[in-house]
C-alpha cells in the first residue's frame, strides 16, 4: 500500500490534482505576468490609465467574452463588436495588442486573478501613488540627475540616458537606441500613467533591464517631475547631439592622423637617409 501511495502522489502533483504549493506558485506566476504585461495600461481599483480599470470587470461583461478578448483583442475589434469599439474610443484609439504567449488557459487564470484582487480592500495592482501638488525645481533637477546617471539608481538599473534622449538633456544629447522621451508625459496621459509605466515597463528590453532592479518610489516621483517639465520645453530632440558626436569623432580622427603624420614623418626621413647612405658607401 505504501508503495502505491508513493507512486500515486507524484502523479497527482504532476496532474495538479492535489492542492498545495503548486497552485500558489501558479498564482504567483499569473500575478507576475499581469505586472509585466498588463499593469502599464490597467489598474485593479486604481482608476483608468490607457485602458480601463479592471476592478469588477466581470460585472460589466460576461466571462466568456472577456476571455476571448484577452486572447485576441484585434480579432474581436475586427469583428465589429460594439463593446470592443466602445473600449477603443475610450482608449483614444489605442489598440490593446495581442500578448505573446497568451492562451485560453492563461486568460482564465488572469480573470481569476482580477476577481480575487477586486475583492480585496486594496489590490496590489491599484497603481502608483503620485502627488497632485506642483513639482518643485528641486524635484525636476533630481529627476534630471537620475535620467543622466549623475545619481545612481538605488537598485542598480542603468540610467535612462543610456538608451533614451530628452530635449536639452546635454551637449551630446542622449541615447538613440530607444524612443525620445521628451513627450512621453503627454503620450502616457499624465502623471499616473507615466508613473505606472515606469513602475512596470511592458517592453521586453525594459523588462530585462529592470528585472529585480525596479525603481523606488523616491526615484519615480522626480523622474515624473522631469518628464513633466520636459513636455513643456518644445518638440523632441532634433538629434543635434548625435550630429555633434559625429562631428567631434571626425575632428578627433583628423587630429589623430595629423599628429601621427608629424610624429612619423621625420622618423621615416631619417631611416630613408641612413639607407641611402649605406647604399652609396656599398657602391663606392
Amino acid at each position: 500500500m505504501r508503495l502505491i501511495v508513493r507512486r500515486l502522489v507524484p502523479l497527482a502533483l504532476l496532474l495538479g490534482v492535489l492542492p498545495g504549493p503548486l497552485s500558489e506558485a501558479s498564482a504567483q506566476d499569473t500575478a507576475a505576468f499581469f505586472r509585466q504585461n498588463c499593469a502599464s495600461c490597467h489598474t485593479i481599483g486604481g482608476g483608468r490609465l490607457t485602458g480601463p480599470d479592471l476592478k469588477g470587470v466581470a460585472a460589466r461583461k460576461d466571462r466568456a467574452w472577456l476571455a476571448h478578448f484577452i486572447v485576441s483583442p484585434r480579432r474581436v475589434l475586427d469583428s465589429g463588436d460594439p463593446y470592443a469599439q466602445q473600449l477603443l474610443q475610450e482608449a483614444r484609439g489605442v489598440v490593446m495588442p495581442d500578448v505573446a504567449g497568451m492562451t485560453p488557459q492563461l486568460a482564465e487564470a488572469l480573470l481569476d486573478l482580477i476577481a480575487a484582487e477586486s475583492a480585496l480592500p486594496k489590490s496590489q495592482f491599484a497603481g502608483v501613488a503620485v502627488p497632485t501638488r506642483p513639482f518643485t525645481a528641486a524635484d525636476v533637477e533630481r529627476g534630471r540627475a537620475l535620467f543622466r546617471g549623475d545619481e545612481r539608481l538605488v537598485n542598480g538599473a542603468p540610467a535612462c540616458l543610456s538608451c533614451h534622449a530628452v530635449r536639452g538633456v546635454g551637449g551630446l544629447g542622449g541615447g538613440h537606441l530607444a524612443p525620445d522621451l521628451t513627450k512621453v508625459y503627454e503620450r502616457l496621459q499624465g502623471r499616473k500613467g507615466l508613473a505606472t509605466w515606469l513602475n512596470a515597463p511592458p517592453t521586453p528590453t525594459m523588462q530585462s533591464l529592470f528585472a529585480g532592479r525596479a525603481l523606488t518610489d523616491a526615484e519615480l516621483q522626480p523622474l515624473v517631475a522631469y518628464f513633466e517639465h520636459a513636455a513643456t520645453q518644445g518638440g523632441e530632440d532634433p538629434k543635434t547631439g548625435l550630429l555633434t558626436f559625429v562631428l567631434l569623432g571626425l575632428g578627433a580622427t583628423v587630429v589623430g592622423l595629423v599628429t601621427m603624420d608629424a610624429a612619423w614623418r621625420s622618423r621615416l626621413v631619417s631611416v630613408r637617409r641612413a639607407l641611402v647612405e649605406r647604399s652609396r658607401l656599398a657602391r663606392s
